[in-house]
């Protein structure tokens, strides 16, 4: 009996997705297990697997399709001892996309890849169009197919290589396990060419924008969820901002002592300990650990600190689960865990939906200070700077400390002024004594 491949609900809040990618063909035999497609949710770029084992008799659903309802069947297996032609034929649905379905002679011995049409790229939003600016899609064949093993690529990497002309086999990508990301192909493009030595030629100049020319690039899944989850926080959420100065010298020569002492693999950073600081002051102060929810207010008990990573394309809030529970080795393995898979697109849903609270940390950019949008439903979101030295006033005298500037946004709905004064007055007491944090 032919296996259904549906389009997955990889999020609690997933409805529909973005088909990025096939990883097989047609005629392809797929195992329990083998990554099949790579699918934009509302949330990361994700890897699906498949249940089922058979041959690849019909896609019906192209790579680079935007909007695909969670349930769509999107390809069809044929299983042991089932003929894929047959299967395609009867099970292909008279109104699927022309639908890619097995040759009828015989299943074939190589797989031919599926041609994929290149969405424009995706970018920081921004750019404007001029009303004479033309987008253009490359043709299927302007990238060639891997002969060998698999590419390991972004799907941005690889809409950017089609559109663009780019061998994605030729580049080294500088992402985890050397996957190619969006930054390598837009290299590889910008790269000068150098002329044959024969024609004596210099090498070729880029060309030059014209004044007032734009380019319309399309927003990814991700970047539409963004911004909307994010004009409705602002539009629904009253938000306020409270602003203190935390002078971190002692946090930073109490770190400096922790890992001179930890083991092997164990380096705390100041964001650990930003980490530590919340989650402590959030049980201090229960009352920040809040969201509104119309006719009730949401008291979590646990602090489940949502970090804020940026990725290709976007933003994703990774939580740590219950990290008041957790020291400071655990927790420094648990955030550099979670964000070096966050930027490789490989965590699991359970592991980015959710959290109490939010830190949004900037301050290995040199931001001194900013005020971060609450991230709904959540209460509260702290937005952290760079820690630099400053003068300040101590006992009528001046002197220099460093000093770390945070602001706290909370929604007045759930968390009123004095909770969340008397909430950063705890945060501040933890990090300008940060050996409270370990009793």
């Amino acid at each position: 009996m032919a296996v259904e491949i549906k389009m997955p609900a990889l999020s609690p809040t997933m409805e529909t997705g973005t088909l990025a990618t096939w990883n097989v063909s047609v005629g392809d035999n797929v195992r329990s297990g083998d990554v099949i497609a790579e699918i934009e949710t509302d949330k990361a770029t994700m890897e699906v697997e498949a249940v089922d084992e058979g041959v690849v008799a019909s896609i019906l659903i192209a790579a680079g399709s935007e909007n695909v309802a969670v349930g769509t069947v999107i390809a069809l297996l044929a299983e042991d001892g089932e003929d894929a032609a047959s299967v395609a034929a009867a099970k292909t649905p008279a109104s699927a996309p022309e639908p890619q379905t097995a040759p009828t002679p015989e299943p074939p011995t190589a797989a031919t890849p599926e041609p994929k049409t290149a969405p424009a790229e995706n970018s920081t939003p921004g750019a404007v169009s001029a009303p004479s600016a033309q987008t253009s899609m490359a043709q299927p064949s302007a990238v060639p197919a891997p002969t060998g093993s698999r590419i390991f690529a972004s799907p941005l990497a690889r809409r950017i290589a089609a559109d663009r002309g780019v061998d994605l086999a030729a580049l080294a990508g500088s992402g985890p396990h050397g996957r190619i990301l969006r930054a390598d192909v837009e290299a590889a493009v910008t790269a000068p060419a150098v002329a044959p030595a024969s024609m004596g030629a210099p090498a070729a100049i880029g060309m030059v924008a014209a004044p007032g020319s734009s380019e319309l690039v399309a927003n990814s899944l991700m970047r539409k969820v963004i911004a909307e989850r994010l004009q409705q926080s602002k539009q629904t959420a009253p938000h306020f901002y409270l602003t203190v100065d935390c002078e971190i010298d002692q946090l930073l020569a109490s770190r400096r002592q922790l890992n001179a002492l930890a083991g092997d693999g164990v380096k705390i950073s100041v964001n650990d300990l930003v980490i530590r600081a919340a989650a402590q002051a959030l049980i201090q102060v229960p009352e920040a650990n809040a969201s509104w929810e119309g006719d009730h207010t949401r008291r979590f008990a646990h602090a489940d600190i949502s970090m804020a990573v940026a990725i290709e394309g976007g933003l994703i809030t990774p939580v740590i689960w219950a990290a008041e529970q957790k020291g400071l080795a655990e927790l420094s393995q648990i955030s550099r865990d979670l964000a070096e898979r966050a930027r490789a697109g490989s965590l699991a849903p359970e592991e980015f939906t959710g959290g109490s609270f939010t830190i949004s940390n900037l301050g290995m950019f040199g931001v001194r200070e900013f005020a971060a949008v609450i991230n709904p439903p959540q209460g509260a979101i702290l937005a952290v700077g760079a820690g630099e030295e400053r003068p300040i006033v101590r006992d009528g005298a001046l002197a220099v400390a460093t000093v770390m500037t945070v602001t706290l946004s909370c929604d007045h709905r759930a968390v009123d002024g004095a909770v969340g004064a008397r909430w950063l007055q705890s945060f501040k007491s933890f990090i300008e004594n940060p050996v409270t944090m370990l009793l």
